[in-house]
């Protein structure tokens, strides 16, 4: 009879914890991408490579950018604390499965007592005893109605959501190391072009100030050229400045205090490589961003069913047993106890529409979720179009600004010329300078957007990254 028992309760418990779910059956949120990029087919040649699908830096081809990319994993401390919010994303998804196993319990406890001889039914007769009492006991919620199983999915999506924002944040650094390192390249273009200007103007001023020596030039020629040489001088410095900033910003990216940090002055020549980003659609696979905002929208699904879940009975089990006795011997069948329950069904029936309210606002965090998704599907799809714009266009200025460059020394060596031979004032050699200068300056400029703008497209693709990896 005992042995029927307990099978029809196994039965009847097996058949409650298969349960329900009451979260909405789930769908990514619906959103449609073009067919190709506006900006991507026209300008692109037939040797165009695709992102690589390791370090996509490497396609630069500047060992010494490659050398700081590689230092970030280690080193930068934003990409720690956001390693650090995963792992306390995963522990959450820990202490949220928890709760699909029985608690268990044991316990043990010892008491000697005097009984005494004039208690009631005593009959005079003190006694001494000791109770020893060793046992167990068992609590399980039964999932009925999938609070605890919908609570673990909406950990899990969170937990992913995480960890592709560890993915977005190292994205986002190797981007902004990049950017900066670009940067800094130009920069280093544009002291050694300041170097030479200076160097060229103090011929200059020599010349003048030779020639003004002698009577053949005036004094307000010999101010014009000292007002050249100083303002090149000037904006040499300004540059330095500029460049210590791109230095200390890079000894923080790659984890490094800019005390102990150098990079030397180069003009490596780095070319941008071209890039064909491929089909949009595939950009919803190749973005952390887009992976982490999809699995916010899982979450906030699974949320309504936890939500919807306070409408029926929480139902709980008990169960404890042991061993107790005053006896010697004690750990035996005779001294043994147990109690199967109690079987507990606790439901509210008016709470003034708290529930109701609840569930209302796991909807409306779910339309939340489901418009941040769709809105960062959008973003990626203008930076995507941005950046080939940038690419596109910039070509076709570089070619511009190197033929006005050209023309720009031209004019400046037939100026110098002419002045030398006394066919023109110094300020004809002035306005020759800073025109040359300027345009110079101006293509060094275009050059280090086409660099940046061609990162910014390997991040805009999602660099290295696959949702499916």
């Amino acid at each position: 009879m005992v042995a029927s028992k307990a099978g029809w309760l196994l039965t009847a418990t097996a058949a409650l914890l298969g349960g329900c779910s009451l979260a909405p059956d789930y769908q990514r949120p619906a959103m449609t991408a073009p067919v190709a990029f506006k900006e991507s087919a026209p300008w692109q040649v037939a040797a165009a490579t695709p992102a690589p699908s390791g370090k996509w830096w490497q396609a630069f081809g500047d060992p010494a950018l490659d050398a700081l990319e590689a230092r970030i994993d280690a080193g930068n401390f934003d990409l720690a604390a956001a390693s650090a919010r995963y792992e306390q994303a995963r522990s959450l998804v820990r202490q949220a499965r928890a709760d699909l196993f029985p608690q268990i319990g044991v316990a043990a406890s010892g008491e000697r007592d005097r009984l005494s001889a004039n208690r009631p039914l005593g009959k005079g007769i003190a006694s001494t005893q000791t109770d020893k009492v060793v046992g167990g006991s068992l609590a399980y919620e039964l999932d009925l109605f999938g609070r605890v199983r919908n609570s673990v999915a909406a950990g899990r999506a969170n937990a992913h959501a995480a960890a592709f924002d560890v993915e977005g944040v190292r994205l986002g650094l190797q981007s902004q190391l990049a950017a900066t390192y670009f940067d800094l390249r130009g920069l280093d273009a544009r002291i050694l072009l300041l170097r030479q200007t200076v160097d060229s103007f103090q011929r200059a001023f020599d010349l003048t100030d030779t020639r003004h020596s002698g009577g053949i030039a005036s004094g307000i020629d010999v101010s014009r050229a000292q007002a050249q040489l100083s303002s090149a001088r000037a904006e040499l410095s300004s540059v330095e400045i500029d460049r210590a900033k791109d230095e200390h910003a890079i000894a923080v990216l790659v984890g490094e205090a800019p005390a102990t940090f150098s990079i030397a002055v180069a003009d490596p020549q780095t070319r941008p490589p071209v890039i064909q980003p491929g089909l949009p659609s595939t950009l919803l696979e190749r973005r952390p961003d887009i992976a982490a905002a999809e699995r916010r929208v899982a979450a906030a699904n699974a949320q309504i069913g936890v939500a919807r879940a306070a409408f029926f009975p929480n139902v709980t089990l008990g169960a404890q047993g042991g061993f107790e006795s005053i006896g010697g011997d004690w750990l035996n069948a005779a001294s043994s106890f147990w109690a199967l329950g109690p079987l507990q069904a606790a439901l509210t029936v008016f709470d003034g529409g708290r529930r109701a309210a609840q569930v209302r606002q796991t909807r409306a965090q779910f339309d939340e979720a489901a418009a941040n998704y769709r809105q960062t599907v959008l973003d990626a799809f203008r930076e995507v179009e941005d950046d080939l714009a940038t690419q596109r266009l910039l070509v076709a200025g570089e070619a511009d600004q190197a033929a006005a460059a050209k023309a720009a020394e031209t004019t400046r060596d037939l100026a110098l010329i002419r002045y030398r031979d006394g066919a023109a004032d110094y300020l004809e050699v002035v306005t020759a300078q800073t025109a040359a200068l300027d345009a110079e300056r101006a293509l060094l400029q275009v050059r280090t957007r086409q660099l940046q703008a061609a990162g910014d497209t390997f991040r805009a693709l999602g660099g290295d990254f696959r949702a499916g990896k």
